[in-house]
């Protein structure tokens, strides 16, 4: 079993591990931000680049559409994940960043079906499977990059980011909860959903140049740089136990991630609930996360990730359709925001913890490949899909439950893989 190496690197003060945070969470919160704000605005964006006669089948086109983008997410991670491996996680960092924000400039500026016909859905497609591709190698080089500066304090660094995904979602629920309520349907349908997609603009000139400027990780540099040839060969030679356990244990952190994403859409087409509702219950779960996932990081350089993920997992399972239950019955802002809150708690514990340990269970030559590859196979079939799957099930089964029963499979998929884990590795 290999470990993160156990001699920290320098520079220990509070400048330099700011810089480090950031350096390494401003293209995952890029990355998530964008993901967001398609998802939020998915009612609209519906209208303008998918429009059907029927309302159910233009949404689900365009579920169908935000789950495709993550299909591109294990090509991205095989390429930018042995790129990581071999150039380095700087390099990779840097590479993912560029890409990303040129995909999130093509959906800023892209002509609606009224305008551009046909073409318009197409590159809207085209788009989200370029931001697909770049997000591939971008979680497991930022935390490489994270855990592999700071062995020493491993799961607090790689829990930032998470918090920093809980800011971004906070940054786009603000922009859904403020856009919803100020502006007329007919004006956010025109242009209003763009706003957002060019604040995000804002991020990635901005994360290019610090990464630019950071150094390369003492282990990557100290274990021989690109000292693994063929990392994906020897990650699925020799390691695939790894890869298949690393993959069961983000099945919960994603699939309750997307959950939360679809529960804007869910409010307003399943309770009847305004827009601004859903987003408001959404923008408070993202605050905290962002509030909680730090402390969790602190939790686990003390006790270890594993006891943590199976007691989050544990709640999953156990709390989803009561929750449900109740938001039926009950549907009002109150009630959402305690149900989408405390997926939202669950989540932090359980996420919190899920980077520092994917790191541990793969080996330096081949961790960005082997965290990329687990990673990204695990969005791109549970969460980026989930909130297809959710609302699916929902109209198969007639029932405003169906959601649930999601959530608890995943939760239950993930507990076995944690279970093994701790076995089979003793983390």
């Amino acid at each position: 079993m290999s470990a993160i190496a156990a001699t920290p690197s320098e520079g220990h003060g509070a400048g330099e591990a700011t810089r480090l945070i950031i350096a390494a969470s401003l293209g995952n919160a890029l990355e998530f931000y964008e993901i967001l704000v398609y998802g939020y605005f998915a009612v609209i964006i519906s209208k303008v680049f998918f429009p059907a006669a029927d309302e159910a089948v233009s949404l689900l086109v365009t579920f169908g559409t935000f789950g495709a983008s993550f299909l591109a997410r294990p090509v991205g991670a095989i390429f930018l994940g042995a790129y990581g491996d071999r150039k380095g996680r700087k390099a990779a960092l840097t590479l993912s960043i560029l890409l990303m924000t040129i995909g999130t400039a093509l959906m800023t500026i892209m002509p609606s079906y009224g305008s551009f016909g046909i073409l318009s859905p197409i590159l809207v497609i085209a788009a989200r499977l370029l931001q697909g591709f770049s997000v591939g190698g971008e979680f497991a080089s930022s935390t490489a990059f994270l855990v592999e500066h700071r062995p020493d304090r491993a799961g607090f660094f790689a829990s930032w980011q998470w918090a920093s995904q809980g800011l971004a979602a906070l940054i786009a629920t603000g922009f859904g909860v403020l856009l919803t309520a100020t502006m007329s349907a007919a004006d956010l349908q025109s242009w209003g959903w763009r706003i957002p997609f060019a604040f995000g603009l804002l991020i990635g000139p901005v994360g290019y140049y610090v990464r630019s400027r950071m150094s390369e990780t003492p282990e990557f540099l100290g274990a021989g740089a690109g000292a693994a040839r063929a990392p994906l060969r020897e990650l699925l030679t020799e390691q695939w136990d790894r890869l298949l356990l690393a993959t069961g244990a983000v099945v919960t952190s994603t699939s309750s991630q997307y959950m939360i994403v679809f529960m804007p859409a869910y409010a307003i087409k399943e309770l009847h609930l305004p827009q601004s509702v859903g987003f408001t219950a959404a923008l408070l779960a993202a605050a905290l996360q962002t509030v909680v996932v730090p402390f969790v990081g602190l939790w686990v350089d003390k006790v270890g990730q594993i006891p943590i993920m199976i007691g989050a997992a544990v709640l999953f399972a156990v709390t989803a359709y009561p929750a449900f239950v109740l938001l039926g019955a009950y549907a009002s802002l109150p009630v959402l925001v305690l149900m989408v809150c405390w997926l939202g708690l669950l989540k932090s514990f359980f996420s919190g913890a899920l980077p520092s340990l994917m790191a541990k269970v793969f080996p330096t030559s081949t961790r960005v490949s082997g965290m990329s590859l687990s990673y990204n196979i695990a969005v791109a079939v549970f969460g980026g899909f989930a909130p297809f799957f959710a609302q699916s099930l929902i109209d198969v089964t007639g029932s405003k439950l169906a959601p649930s029963y999601y959530v608890i499979a995943t939760a239950l998929i993930s507990l076995a893989a944690l279970i093994a884990l701790r076995r089979r590795y003793r983390l």
